[in-house]
């Protein structure tokens, strides 16, 4: 039981990779991608309950996490066509900063690292949503989207800066 967690984490970074080829078979993609979205959920889950949290656990489903936001980008980006030009600087911005965020904690720490803040959290689950809400042509959700995903990463920064040590379990920058 305890590989379970990992043994899922690497699934989803396997199915999401198949996932980009699907965007133009609907069933196929929505099937993938909510497997995809299962695994996430119950690889942490399983892997608090059990105890078996590690820091190779948290780094593969950082990958995967940053996997999912690459293929949900490019697919929405492909979805929307001209439509969503106005959203290219704010996902240009988020994902710049996601970089920055990247190689600071390989400077700082030394080792790849994305934190499970709140807000990272909530942003996944925006980004997450937005493909329900583009089958109807609903492009409204994608400011709340933008508007979440660019301040948690700034709140990443924000940690980045001024963290001695890496937590990727950190939930916010205020320490509660």
């Amino acid at each position: 039981m305890k590989h379970v967690p990992n043994i899922l984490s690497i699934s989803r970074i396997v199915l999401l990779l198949f996932l980009f080829f699907t965007l133009h078979n609907p069933l196929l993609f929505s099937v993938i991608y909510l497997f995809c979205g299962l695994s996430d959920i119950l690889d942490g889950y399983i892997a608090r309950k059990t105890k078996t949290q590690s820091d190779l656990g948290a780094r593969l489903d950082s990958i995967a996490d940053f996997l999912l936001f690459t293929v949900i980008t490019v697919s929405v980006i492909l979805w929307i066509g001209e439509k969503g030009r106005v959203f290219l600087p704010f996902v240009i911005a988020v994902a710049l900063i996601r970089l920055a965020n990247i190689v600071m904690a390989a400077l700082k720490y030394h080792t790849f690292a994305m934190l499970h803040t709140w807000g990272n959290k909530l942003a996944g689950f925006l980004l997450f949503i937005t493909p329900l809400f583009l089958l109807y042509q609903n492009t409204q959700i994608l400011w709340p989207v933008c508007v979440v995903a660019a301040l948690s990463a700034a709140e990443e920064s924000l940690i980045h800066l001024t963290s001695p040590t890496l937590d990727l379990n950190r939930k916010s920058i205020f320490k509660f």
